[in-house]
């Protein structure tokens, strides 16, 4: 069972990650074309937008990790299990697993903001 509410939570972070990276990229279509246009290359705004989604795995990896650990300490006591002495190998396994993912999520919208063309970018209407 537990493992079926970890796996539902790794996908809402991915969708989540995806979705702020995604609508950054449909929001700075313009930016992104003039930037094009100026002569940034496609692994510069490639880069651009890996950071950004970098940056969201920073801030919210570490409150995560916490508030699961204190969810899975309160669980255990509850159901009486025992706490596991070692705890290294599955905390670098769930940081390993969730970066992952949410690099993955980000690399999508990433790769489109960098394939964008230009022209069309720059002529993009906000709101249409």
């Amino acid at each position: 069972m537990p493992v079926w509410f970890g796996s539902l939570a790794l996908i809402l972070a991915a969708v989540g990650v995806y979705a702020v990276v995604a609508f950054s990229v449909s929001q700075r279509t313009r930016e992104i074309g003039i930037r094009a246009a100026l002569g940034a290359s496609r692994v510069a705004l490639l880069r651009m937008f890996m950071l950004q989604g970098i940056s969201i795995l920073l801030a919210g990896l570490p409150p995560g990790l916490l508030a699961s650990f204190a969810v899975g300490l309160g669980l255990r006591s509850i159901l009486g299990e025992t706490v596991t002495s070692n705890l290294v190998l599955p905390l670098l396994l769930t940081i390993a697993v969730v970066g992952s993912v949410a690099l993955i999520a980000t690399l999508v919208p990433a790769r489109r903001a960098a394939s964008i063309d230009p022209l069309q970018a720059i002529r993009y209407e906000q709101g249409s």
